[in-house]
């Protein structure tokens, strides 16, 4: 739904992509995540408190049971972050965007 790219992102950071996915898609009902320090902050913890909204954290050192996302992030990887040598950010974000409506029309 989005790829937020950056060379590190806060929780705040987190936050402010998940409401902006929120806007067009709805509260889920839970999100599945990593023991990333974006994902552990108290600061998501009471956003996701306010909407609602449970966090499932997977066992550390377990991928296998966030596989949907590893997969994507495998795909991503090889048609995008291993084929372009990227001069800035912006550029990262341009080829994302244009992957991005390949990948999820196809």
């Amino acid at each position: 739904m989005a790829i937020e790219i950056d060379s590190s992102l806060p929780t705040t950071r987190v936050i402010r992509v998940l409401d902006r996915i929120v806007a067009y898609r709805g509260y889920p009902r839970q999100i599945r995540q990593d023991n990333g320090p974006e994902f552990i902050m108290h600061t998501l913890e009471l956003w996701a408190k306010e909407h609602g909204v449970k966090l499932e954290f997977i066992k550390p050192g377990t991928p296998t049971q966030n596989a949907y996302i590893e997969r994507f992030n495998r795909t991503y990887r090889n048609e995008v972050l291993d084929c372009y040598l990227f001069n800035s950010l912006s550029e990262v974000r341009d080829i994302t965007d244009d992957w991005m409506i390949d990948y999820n029309y196809e």
